[in-house]
């Protein structure tokens, strides 16, 4: 996860979604992004305060507001449950 703090994106079934987009290392001009979901009002320096998420390995895209659409999209999938590898269940556990 990136040390830069965002604003949230959206909110999201009670969850907000911070992403940073940014250019990939290999080429300029192609994006990533980072990101993390959490409850409103946590803090993201704290340990199981968030769930981060990035994108897969070779993934990148034309635009930052590419890069930011399909992370949005992943963050969703995290809130539903739907997401293969990653949850919200740890910091809706321990109630952060």
């Amino acid at each position: 996860m990136s040390d830069q703090l965002t604003a949230p994106l959206e909110l999201y079934e009670g969850f907000e979604i911070h992403v940073v987009p940014a250019p990939t290392r290999t080429n300029s001009a192609r994006y990533t992004y980072t990101g993390y979901v959490c409850h409103p009002g946590a803090d993201p320096h704290l340990t199981g305060h968030v769930v981060p998420f990035h994108a897969d390995g070779d993934d990148s895209f034309r635009s930052p507001e590419e890069a930011i659409e399909e992370a949005v999209h992943v963050a969703r999938s995290i809130v539903d449950g739907t997401h293969p590898d990653l949850s919200v269940l740890s910091i809706v556990t321990h109630g952060y």
